[in-house]
């Protein structure tokens, strides 16, 4: 693929290493970044910035998201470490407002919608809050109308990207959606969440009307750019989140029908390192290994620690283990594992006799943290499951939820006619089983909780499967966990009584890092509730 977006990044960063504009992101010379910019091929490069940029987040993304979710835990709890005890907090649900893992997040996802806002506004596309649209402005440099909206859908993507991981991470967040100061900056409080989904909508309509529309097709040379069926895909999940899923429905609908996306043969060839972009992937964070600075670290954090190089060159760190409820099948959990030995065997991996881990991100590498895999962030099958998800109970929908099974590898079918809730807990278990440590569990107990009908159903057809909204769903983890890593944390020791009482909508939400708000005089910015 070495026309994708992934070997672009190189090139620009060998060639153009002195132009800190673009290369450190960090930089505050990124604010005034768009007087560097002359022609089309600078621009590109500030677009190029902007995909590197979406690397960083991702490095804590899954601290704020998986580990949070039922589907992994901090498996260190009386450890004496700064990062562990971090993480145990947010497994959790107890944070302190100074978490660093918390700020650093938040601070890396802030710079990379800066580099966006800043391409946004040398190609002429400003956000009109009172219209909720993208509009373009003549522009003075040496690029075309169309090319500026070509670039424009792509930086726009990736800001919807980031503040709908914000959003549904922290509530109403800072809307920023032009180049400022840092002293403007201190002066602009929380917008709305109303507001916040208002600016991802505009951002992805304009990303769906100027992005390309050309159908998948392998080795193509806009592989790893977001086009306009990524951005469709993107749009149909925020929708679903709202519950507009009527309008979900259509989105997906074109996507399948006329995106060229199919799913893999097997679910491993999805995360190959030698079948990167396939016709599977909409879109993925990329990564590239070889000592060139964008190789994914993630691997070494998920590798399991003490390990040596035996999985991975550089030891692990054992973070986010998978829990046993999706490891093994036993009495206990039986219903909880996902039927798929094929799909289990590429997610998890075991090291010695008790040692689960994250396996499906964990390719050979010749230096630590330095690894090729790239990451998912928007699949075919996702696709598929979100069709089901927005078209409800029918026989189609559960004929979706097979076309996924069967290629898992299991034999048997669900019945097609099936109840509301049979569907919705049928639904539910397959997007765990299938996205598992994708980042993706943690938003859907959110959504389910609030766009599914039948969530307090008593008759349960999947016993200890209940999905009764996010709060029941953590609670349960909590008790099924509790005597197995819980019980022995020194970190935050807690009762199984309290442990569960974290687990509510408040805390659900995390806090505001409690740097933006000592640090700025100008205003008061509120708290999130019960911090």
């Amino acid at each position: 693929m070495k026309n994708s977006i992934k070997y672009l990044s190189i090139v620009l960063l060998v060639a153009m290493s002195g132009c800190s504009d673009y290369i450190e992101l960090n930089s505050e010379s990124n604010i005034i970044a768009d007087n560097y910019y002359t022609n089309y091929t600078e621009l590109q490069a500030g677009l190029t910035a902007c995909y590197k940029g979406l690397q960083n987040p991702l490095v804590d993304e899954w601290s704020l998201t998986e580990l949070r979710s039922d589907n992994t835990v901090m498996d260190g709890g009386t450890s004496t470490s700064t990062p562990n005890h971090d993480l145990a907090f947010l497994d959790q649900f107890y944070p302190p407002t100074s978490h660093q893992g918390l700020y650093k997040y938040w601070l890396n996802t802030y710079n990379n919608i800066r580099n966006t806002n800043t391409v946004l506004n040398v190609a002429g596309a400003n956000y009109n809050a009172t219209t909720g649209v993208i509009e373009y402005q003549p522009v003075t440099i040496d690029v075309t109308a169309a090319q500026c909206k070509s670039i424009a859908a792509e930086a726009s993507f990736i800001r919807a990207h980031h503040y709908f991981n914000l959003v549904r991470l922290y509530g109403g967040v800072f809307l920023i959606d032009e180049p400022i100061t840092a002293e403007q900056a201190k002066t602009i409080n929380r917008s709305t969440v109303a507001d916040i989904y208002k600016l991802i909508e505009a951002d992805l309509l304009n990303a769906i009307a100027n992005g390309k529309t050309a159908a998948f097709v392998a080795n193509s040379a806009d592989l790893g750019h977001a086009n306009a069926w990524a951005a469709k895909a993107l749009l149909a999940k925020v929708y679903l989140t709202l519950n507009r899923k009527a309008e979900a429905a259509t989105l997906l609908n074109s996507i399948i029908t006329s995106g060229g996306y199919s799913l893999q043969p097997t679910y491993e060839s999805v995360f190959s390192v030698n079948n990167e972009m396939n016709s599977e992937i909409l879109f993925a964070i990329r990564f590239k290994g070889g000592g060139l600075g964008m190789g994914n670290q993630l691997s070494n954090l998920f590798a399991p620690t003490n390990s040596g190089n035996a999985i991975i060159n550089g030891d692990g760190k054992g973070y986010n283990t998978p829990v046993l409820e999706i490891t093994k099948s036993n009495s206990a959990y039986t219903n909880y594992i996902d039927p798929s030995a094929l799909r289990r065997g590429v997610n998890i991996g075991l090291y010695g006799s008790n040692n689960y881990y994250v396996k499906k991100y964990i390719s050979p590498t010749v230096l630590a943290n330095d690894s090729e895999n790239d990451w998912p962030v928007i699949r075919y099958a996702d696709v598929l499951l979100m069709k089901a998800e927005a078209d409800g109970n029918s026989p189609a929908s559960m004929t979706i939820i097979n076309q996924i099974r069967t290629r898992a590898g299991i034999t048997t079918p669900l019945a097609t006619t099936a109840t509301l809730t049979v569907f919705e807990k049928a639904l539910a278990s397959e997007r765990r089983w299938e996205f598992a440590f994708e980042n993706q569990r943690w938003f859907d107990i959110l959504r389910f909780s609030t766009t599914m009908s039948s969530l307090s159903a008593t008759t349960d057809p999947f016993p200890g499967l209940k999905l009764q909204g996010a709060e029941y769903v953590m609670k349960k983890h909590f008790a099924n966990m509790y005597s197995k890593i819980y019980s022995s944390f020194n970190v935050l020791p807690v009762t199984l009584t309290e442990l569960q009482s974290n687990a509510n909508v408040d805390r659900f939400l995390l806090p505001i890092p409690q740097y933006e708000i000592d640090t700025n005089s100008f205003i008061t910015i509120p708290q999130n509730p019960s911090y």
